[in-house]
């Protein structure tokens, strides 16, 4: 328990795990049956890590699994239901929860929620994701639906959204003409296309995570950086807003429990089930 994960934070595995003991209240409903699937890095970011949807050896029999098919067949897929499976993951080595759009109740054709994912490319930075997620809001506010920001914990801002069911390629396509709507709005501010060459000085707007098949570091998840640990944390649009530097929107998970204890689930609008919007 003692093993240092983040040299230069100083951030043990007990560390982790006393973070996700306590956050646990308000990020489980953000995970909770969901098929979950994690980044692994016994060693700590420095050392390997892979991303593993299958149940890694050890893991106790009473954590909840279900099936999950996938393009090469079914895999039984973890889900986070509680604050004990949360802490046996921790235990193998798995620090990073990542969660699909969608339920297991629910299927994959019935996403109950949006994301965009706002990543900076070379030459720009959280400071110009901030005021992408801004206009991000705006045009989804037109169209009826809620946005609310996530920090990654990484480089960028999660936007997200709750709908009404509505399927993976629904949801996709609609998030898909929102970036390049803003292509056309912000060209130099903005692309929609993976390509490296685009992206120096910009923001990608990575609609694709609403793939049924895709997954996004889920809400509270510790991530796995050199040096010191990130957290995916709820923020508000006002935090949005202000945000002149991209170390006023850094959190430490110390921080983030504190900000949780004082503040609630910034990030609660997204389970309410009367503000879910309509996909276009």
């Amino acid at each position: 328990m003692e093993r240092v994960l983040f040299p230069a934070s100083g951030h043990t595995k007990a560390h982790v795990l006393h973070y996700y003991a306590q956050i646990a209240p308000v990020m489980l409903p953000h995970v909770a049956g969901r098929p979950a699937s994690f980044v692994r890095a016994p060693e700590g970011p420095e050392g390997e890590s892979w991303i593993a949807k299958n149940p890694p050896p050890g893991v106790p029999d009473w954590v909840p699994l279900v099936p999950v098919e996938h393009r090469d067949g079914v895999t039984e897929q973890v889900v986070v239901d509680s604050t004990a499976a949360l802490a046996a993951m921790v235990n193998l080595g798995a620090y990073e929860v990542h969660v699909p759009q969608w339920t297991a109740a629910g299927g994959r054709d019935a996403h109950d929620r949006l994301v965009l994912d706002l990543d900076p490319g070379p030459g720009a930075d959280l400071v110009v994701c901030c005021r992408v997620a801004e206009r991000l809001r705006q045009l989804l506010d037109e169209d009826g639906l809620m946005a609310c920001p996530v920090v990654s914990g990484s480089k960028g801002l999660h936007l997200y959204a709750p709908v009404e069911a509505v399927s993976g390629r629904g949801a996709s396509a609609y998030a898909k003409g929102l970036a390049e709507r803003m292509t056309v709005e912000h060209p130099r501010l903005v692309v929609a296309s993976m390509a490296k060459l685009e992206r120096r000085g910009r923001v990608l707007i990575d609609w694709s995570q609403n793939a049924s098949a895709k997954t996004t570091a889920a809400p509270y998840t510790v991530r796995l950086r050199e040096g010191s640990p990130g957290v995916a944390a709820p923020v508000t649009w006002d935090e949005v807003a202000a945000c002149r530097a991209p170390s006023d929107l850094a959190f430490t998970p110390e921080a983030v429990v504190e900000r949780a204890a004082e503040r609630g689930d910034l990030l609660a609008g997204l389970l309410g089930e009367g503000v879910r919007g309509r996909v276009p």
